[in-house]
């Protein structure tokens, strides 16, 4: 027997039968005996024989394969995203390929060419920070291939998509810091040219507004990560601008702005409270816990797979787009109260 692969033929050639007949048997065919049914069937368990998905799934015109195109895997958020995802796909007999942008157009470009060459059956989308051209997802639907986004999406776009109402959570978070007795509060912001940052921001704001509080540009800057947000935070505090509260767009935000203000002998809560946005794993471990908006992640994963599973195995390719908007609700900790 020929290295490599075990391919239909061979176990024909084995067996001394034609291919077809394999075929059939590997089926369970009513035409094909018992006896043949019983030989194929243990020469293929001994040889480790598996169907050619490529081969099965031209025939079918369908993988049973879906595509995900995530920013940052190390992100709980997404990693949460991911195990809903998987966990829906698995029960229903698809499998998932998972490529990641890392938050750059070129690769996210790359990630869409790549899962059309691999004849996945739909893909699910979170569109990377540096994203302004969205030909690339254009040129998917042309192919014919279901998308469904989730968190960040093409604005335009006709496609699913599950969101949460990140002005609404914006505005809450605001809002507590300023129930909380906050007066000047300051906001680390994310990109603008991404709905979801503009989207917060603008929560941020209409809290400040309704509560008849000043609205100043200085004391909101764009930091969505770590690093940028303890750089920011040390300028800030450089500057002697007075600020009792901070609104992070995230989760890593707020807690490179703690850990930096907590080196410079502030307290938290006491002088400045923190909230952030996504309550991922750290939350809960911070000194103090870190209060933050709940994104349900895995419950958001496990929508859009059903949504996009329901678009891939209709027989209606008309019926209209949906989009479901998740509640986030605040988890009020230690870092705000």
């Amino acid at each position: 027997m020929k290295s490599g692969l075990i391919t239909i033929k061979d176990l024909a050639r084995e067996l001394k039968i034609s291919a077809s007949t394999v075929s059939r048997a590997l089926k369970d065919h009513p035409d094909i005996s018992a006896e043949t049914k019983r030989a194929v069937n243990e020469l293929a368990k001994k040889l480790n024989y598996q169907p050619n998905a490529v081969a099965l799934s031209l025939k079918q015109r369908r993988s049973n394969t879906i595509g995900i195109i995530i920013p940052e895997i190390v992100h709980y958020f997404f990693s949460s995203v991911i195990s809903g995802i998987e966990d829906v796909a698995y029960d229903a007999g698809f499998n998932v390929i998972i490529c990641q942008s890392n938050e750059k157009y070129e690769r996210e470009v790359a990630n869409a060419k790549t899962l059309l060459a691999s004849r996945v059956d739909g893909i699910l989308v979170s569109v990377s920070k540096e994203t302004e051209d969205f030909s690339h997802f254009y040129n998917l639907r042309n192919n014919n291939i279901p998308l469904v986004f989730y968190d960040r999406i093409v604005p335009g776009l006709e496609a699913d998509q599950v969101i949460i109402d990140d002005f609404d959570a914006a505005y809450r978070a605001t809002r507590h810091l300023i129930d909380s007795g906050r007066q000047h509060i300051a906001h680390f912001a994310g990109p603008q040219k991404l709905l979801i940052g503009k989207q917060r921001k603008d929560g941020y704001i209409k809290a400040l507004k309704e509560a008849g509080l000043d609205v100043d540009e200085d004391l909101i800057i764009e930091a969505d990560s770590f690093e940028k947000a303890r750089l920011a935070i040390m300028k800030l505090l450089n500057t002697g601008k007075k600020f009792d509260g901070l609104f992070a767009t995230n989760d890593l935000t707020a807690i490179g702005a703690m850990q930096t203000i907590q080196k410079r002998g502030i307290k938290i809560p006491d002088e400045i409270a923190i909230v952030g946005f996504s309550d991922g794993r750290f939350s809960g471990i911070t000194d103090p816990t870190l209060t933050s908006v709940d994104q349900h992640g895995y419950e958001m994963g496990t929508i859009a797979t059903e949504m996009l599973l329901k678009r891939i195995t209709s027989e209606d390719d008309e019926y209209p787009f949906e989009t479901k908007v998740l509640d986030a609700n605040l988890i009020v900790r230690g870092s705000s109260l």
